[in-house]
């Protein structure tokens, strides 16, 4: 009786060899469903871009409404801060600080 050194079963290599010939060989007789899967991948991603894009102009909408409250605030502190250095400046009996302030303020 001769033993053959080669075994009947294939090895590993073999067997994924043979896993790729078989999905291509399935990828080329089903060929439109995998048309069909990649374009509605390609669909899946875009909306999934979309959406990204509508919530980061939301957020950018929000960033400009804090933006605008803020502006609000700043200017209403200037409008203030200056209104309260007239009044003190109008205290002055040389009168000298008072016009200043008017030159500066009037230059903005």
């Amino acid at each position: 009786m001769v033993s053959s050194s080669a075994s009947p079963t294939p090895g590993p290599a073999a067997e994924s060899s043979k896993k790729a010939l078989g999905f291509v060989a399935h990828a080329l007789k089903r060929k439109d469903s995998f048309i069909q899967l990649f374009a509605m991948t390609g669909i899946l991603l875009l909306s999934m871009r979309s959406l990204g894009q509508k919530y980061k102009i939301h957020n950018l909408e929000e960033d400009v409404h804090a933006l605008r409250d803020e502006h609000a605030s700043l200017s209403d502190r200037i409008r203030i801060i200056k209104s309260d250095l007239l009044q003190e400046a109008s205290r002055d009996s040389s009168g000298l600080f008072a016009s200043r302030l008017h030159r500066l303020f009037s230059a903005e």
